[in-house]
């Protein structure tokens, strides 16, 4: 009657998400002020005025102007401008036509998988990851295999990678700055990692394309570089959304880059457009990315993470808890107080403290703190983090 497997999906809500809702609840039920919610990456740093503006000045423009379908790849003119926009940042010479708007990041990934895989192949992915890669691999028919990182620094380790390509491999998705660690990706590994996919390309006579996730592209900490992944890796595809950088989560709008630099660029392009049209993924919202192309040099506002992540790890600090430096995005690592992270993730909700188990990003033992909330969360927080050490 209808799919199984999309029926099961559907029943099997995201953990994120899922913990997201009970907290909304909770705060029903107790107030807001007595829930210590850590679950979900929803930016709490406002647009900027400049978005705010764009969408009052497009108001007043034609009906029909602003709110007809766009071509398919997206308006001619904004992907020029977010082109230009990449090459002053990264000394690149991009054009309108390397750049397809998007639906946000999650369509940008889906897109290009679809474009890339032929069948029964597989897709790299490093552990901790974001868990819906597993479900955009496997809806394209794809098999997931998961590559510890270093637990040392949580950057790629290059040996288990090098273990784990195969003839079969066809791609490798990145994130940094990452989700759920927070780690930044150095040059050395990144360096490291192309050289490795080279020497396999050559070995396999394959290519295997790397998908750099980068979402929170902007948000990096203390002057750490994130390096431009295509000027390291040539057959790299970039997926971008600008939730983060402008605070736009739910608007839903980014791209994917196919660097000119690619190996028959041109024809990975027309892959990823029939890939939007396959998926039903055309046109992205009008509207903003008219709001793109007036606020594309607007500069992530991140100073209010920053704070956010010098409450959390000093207070964490004095408590005595272990956890990985963030280096990027907007969230913890955090080891938790016993072996089984769902159980710690039910003991913290005693104290109305909501962090998300580890296991849904694919490793066991850790649980992550997304810091993106209000500074006084993570202040009137500490009582409830200091209880549940004392149950340990």
């Amino acid at each position: 009657m209808f799919n199984e497997t999309m029926l099961q999906m559907g029943q099997e809500p995201s953990v994120i998400r899922e913990l997201f809702a009970y907290g909304v609840a909770r705060k029903a039920e107790i107030g807001a002020d007595k829930v210590f919610d850590f679950s979900i990456g929803n930016p709490s740093v406002p647009a900027p005025a400049s978005v705010g503006q764009a969408l009052i000045d497009l108001a007043q423009q034609p009906a029909a102007q602003v709110h007809a379908y766009t071509q398919s790849a997206g308006d001619p003119a904004v992907r020029e401008v977010v082109a230009e926009n990449l090459n002053k940042r990264f000394g690149t010479n991009y054009r309108g036509a390397n750049i397809y708007m998007t639906c946000g990041a999650a369509a940008s990934l889906s897109i290009s998988l679809k474009a890339v895989l032929e069948g029964a192949e597989e897709v790299i992915v490093v552990a901790p990851f974001f868990p819906e890669y597993r479900t955009w691999i496997e809806t394209h028919g794809a098999k997931l295999v998961a590559v510890p990182a270093r637990e040392s620094d949580f950057q790629i380790d290059l040996d288990a990678m090098e273990a784990a390509i195969t003839p079969r491999t066809k791609a490798i998705i990145i994130n940094s700055p990452n989700n759920p660690v927070g780690v930044v990706y150095t040059r050395e590994t990144l360096e490291g990692l192309a050289a490795l996919l080279n020497a396999k390309q050559a070995e396999y006579g394959t290519s295997i394309f790397l998908i750099s996730d980068e979402p929170y592209r902007e948000l990096a900490y203390g002057g750490v570089e994130v390096p431009w992944v295509p000027a390291i890796y040539a057959n790299t595809i970039v997926c971008y959304s600008w939730s983060k950088s402008l605070s736009l989560p739910g608007e839903r709008v980014g791209y994917i880059l196919v660097p000119n630099t690619l190996d028959r660029w041109e024809d990975v392009f027309f892959a990823v457009s029939g890939a939007g049209r396959a998926l039903g993924f055309v046109c992205a919202p009008a509207v903003f990315q008219q709001v793109i192309a007036r606020c594309v040099d607007e500069p992530a506002d991140i100073a209010a993470y920053e704070r956010n992540r010098e409450l959390l790890t000093s207070m964490l600090d004095e408590l005595g808890y272990e956890y990985i430096q963030p280096q990027g995005a907007f969230y913890l690592w955090m080891r938790a107080l016993e072996s089984d992270a769902k159980a710690f993730s039910e003991q913290a909700k005693k104290h109305e403290l909501l962090i998300v188990a580890s296991d849904s990003f694919g490793v066991e033992g850790w649980a992550r703190l997304g810091y993106c909330i209000a500074p006084e969360t993570i202040t009137n927080s500490r009582e409830a983090f200091a209880a549940l050490k004392a149950d340990y």
